[in-house]
């Protein structure tokens, strides 16, 4: 679908056509030939929208004749909910600029873009373009770290979980954890580098603006730390799996340690028994009239001193 919007009075209004919006929305679900029309009446690439759509497109930005074009990627609540499958995943936003409008397209429902639609953000202004651009980056990262930050809480509840039990769904959920935080590493290095670029190149033509170059040297900063949180919560997963399974082998070892103990103590008894069940004629005791508990008690004698044997060796 393809919404047209402005804001007029305060509030953001949406339109039939292009002439009279500035900001146009895509986002699905999508009719047959819209995105073709759309590139058609707005003079932009095709490229632009459909590589927009690709969830495996990486962030970059381009120019060509009067639009461009800037792809970042963007964190979002996986639809998939099987246990295998990462609890977060990332999907590009593509940001157009053509010379009257601002164009953004998701493939997936996006809470930031869903924020700008429901006028939630402080100082929106789709005809600001330059804004715009900054306040959806800003946005984007203000999601990662909020994400990180329920994935960091969720860490910390099934590892206490795993103080008292040691199943598989608490290690599923981790790995779960896990993954989203390498599509988090992954995204967030490329976010930073493209912004670094776009810095760079003074693309959003800012540089003369105190007020927008300050603002896009903090969402920077604030990227940088969502990228170095992202790289400690996973350092920290990994070690938490590694002492896991490290526990999970010594409460094994410690398991099969007792039950050797258990199988001698009880082999001692056992092979008396078994020398008494041999039909033979002189075996010891065989002629007294006591011979039966004698011999109970002779084995449970050699019982406990294997017990106390062991239990001076600790």
């Amino acid at each position: 679908m393809i919404a047209y919007i402005s804001k007029q009075g305060g509030e953001l209004r949406e339109f039939d056509g292009q002439d009279d919006a500035v900001w146009i929305n895509v986002y699905p679900p999508f009719e047959h030939g819209e995105l073709d029309g759309l590139a058609t009446a707005m003079d932009v690439p095709l490229d632009f929208i459909t590589d927009s759509l690709d969830i495996d497109e990486r962030s970059r930005y381009e120019k060509e004749d009067n639009s461009t074009f800037i792809l970042i990627n963007s964190p979002i609540l996986n639809d998939d909910s099987k246990d295998s499958e990462a609890i977060y995943i990332t999907v590009p936003i593509g940001i157009i600029l053509t010379a009257d409008h601002i164009i953004t397209v998701c493939s997936k429902e996006n809470p930031i873009l869903e924020k700008f639609y429901e006028n939630k953000v402080k100082n929106f202004d789709p005809s600001d373009r330059s804004l715009f651009v900054l306040q959806i980056f800003e946005q984007n990262v203000f999601r990662f770290l909020e994400c990180l930050k329920k994935l960091n809480l969720k860490r910390n509840l099934i590892e206490q979980e795993l103080y008292h039990s040691s199943r598989n769904s608490e290690l599923q959920q981790l790995l779960r954890i896990e993954k989203s935080l390498v599509y988090f590493v992954s995204s967030l290095s490329a976010n930073e580098l493209v912004k670094m670029k776009i810095k760079r190149t003074d693309l959003l033509h800012i540089g003369h603006e105190e007020r927008y170059a300050d603002l896009f040297e903090d969402i920077i900063i604030d990227n940088s730390q969502a990228l170095e949180m992202s790289n400690v919560y996973t350092n920290i997963l990994s070690g938490t799996m590694e002492a896991y399974a490290s526990i999970v082998s010594n409460n094994l070892n410690v398991i099969i340690h007792r039950l050797t103990i258990v199988t001698i103590i009880l082999l001692v008894p056992s092979m008396v028994a078994s020398f008494y069940g041999m039909n033979l004629d002189y075996l010891p005791f065989k002629t007294l009239k006591y011979a039966f508990p004698f011999i109970i008690l002779i084995s449970i004698l050699l019982g406990f001193g294997v017990v106390y044997y062991f239990s001076r060796r600790k």
